[in-house]
Formats: structure tokens, C-alpha cells, sequence
């Protein structure tokens, strides 16, 4: 479980394919911190730390995690959004982020504002995926408020803290991002299409 505020920027430092699955080393500042069998967050898609290396750990994603992401299209040299599992007991700043991307998204407009940065983000959903209006979203690992929701399509607005201290930064129209849906929306949408 993950709160989707980012600790820290890792940069992809090898890929390594094995059969179906990939093999990802990520440096970070937080390697230090990290356990083997450790949950962490990679622009949302929570991967089980496999080995340490000084300041590198290595997480492998398997075919399901490939095919439902971009992390296969991450490549060495890359920034990637970083969160650790959240402990019982502290305080929840974001939403409740399962780790698990509903779908990937596209970026299809970005416009400055004065103080703040408006993405706009479309998805095409066979999964009855929905947003509401401030409802919460997470993009790459980041929990967000939507903003402008409709259908396939919604908006959210970024603050300069977390644009310089995400992946955000890195958008261009056209970035291909995860999208994990606010969990109570989705079981909600699943019961009232229940049949």
C-alpha cells in the first residue's frame, strides 16, 4: 500500500531481459534504506526489491506488469518516480495507492498557468475506468486531484514543488504514463455494473 507522494527520483541504470520478464537496476538515494523482498513504488507499479548493490537495487517485472504499463519502455538513463511502502500508523498525505496501474494513459496537452502546471491525460478504458471531479487519480505514481473529468479524459493541476521533484518535469504531449484509478471509485463502478 503507498500514499503516491514521491520520496526521490531513481534513474535506471541496466535492463536486462530474462525470457519473458525484465530485470531493472535503479540508483537512488533511498538504496540504503531498502530490504531484499521490500515493496517500492516505479512510476506506480509496485516491484519487489530482488538484490542491493551499494547505492543500486534490482526489481524485476513480469509479463502481466510489461503488458499493463510503461515500464517496458523505460530505458537506462531514465527518471523514475520513487515511493516505499507506507507503515501502519503514519499519516496518509495522499490517497490510497495500491501499486497496482489500472492502465497506461497518454499526455495530450500541457499548459502553464501562473503558479501551477495544468496535464491533460486521455485513456482509452475497456475496464470502466472513470474519474470524477476532484476525485483522486494517480499519474506515474503520483497522487493527484482531477480536475476537468470526462469521459476518457481529465485533467490535473501541479504545483511547482511537485513538478521539480517528479517525473513530471520530463512530460512532453505524447508521454506514455501509468494510471492507477481511486480504488473506492473503482469498486463502486464494478458494483453498480454488476450483473
Amino acid at each position: 500500500m503507498f500514499t503516491g507522494i514521491i520520496e526521490t527520483i531513481g534513474i535506471v541504470s541496466n535492463i536486462e531481459k530474462d525470457l519473458e520478464n525484465i530485470h531493472f537496476t535503479i540508483k537512488s538515494a533511498i538504496t540504503n534504506e531498502l530490504k531484499i523482498d521490500q515493496s517500492v513504488a516505479h512510476n506506480g507499479v509496485c516491484l519487489t526489491v530482488v538484490e542491493i548493490s551499494g547505492d543500486e537495487y534490482v526489481v524485476t517485472a513480469i509479463k502481466e506488469t510489461i503488458d499493463k504499463t510503461n515500464i517496458g519502455d523505460l530505458q537506462v538513463g531514465d527518471e523514475i518516480n520513487l515511493e516505499r511502502a507506507m507503515k501502519l500508523g503514519d499519516r496518509l498525505d495522499g490517497h490510497i495507492v495500491q501499486g497496482h496501474v489500472d492502465e497506461t494513459g497518454v499526455c495530450v496537452g500541457i499548459k502553464d498557468e501562473e503558479g501551477s502546471t495544468f496535464f491533460t491525460f486521455e485513456y482509452h478504458s475497456n475496464n470502466n475506468n472513470v474519474t470524477i471531479e476532484k476525485g483522486s487519480i494517480t499519474v506515474n505514481g503520483v497522487s493527484l486531484t482531477v480536475v476537468n473529468s470526462k469521459e476518457n479524459k481529465f485533467s490535473v493541476a501541479i504545483i511547482p514543488y511537485t513538478l521539480e521533484h517528479t517525473v513530471f518535469k520530463n512530460f512532453k504531449v505524447g508521454t506514455k504514463v501509468n494510471l492507477e484509478f481511486d480504488v473506492i471509485g473503482k469498486y463502486v463502478a464494478r458494483l453498480t455494473n454488476f450483473k
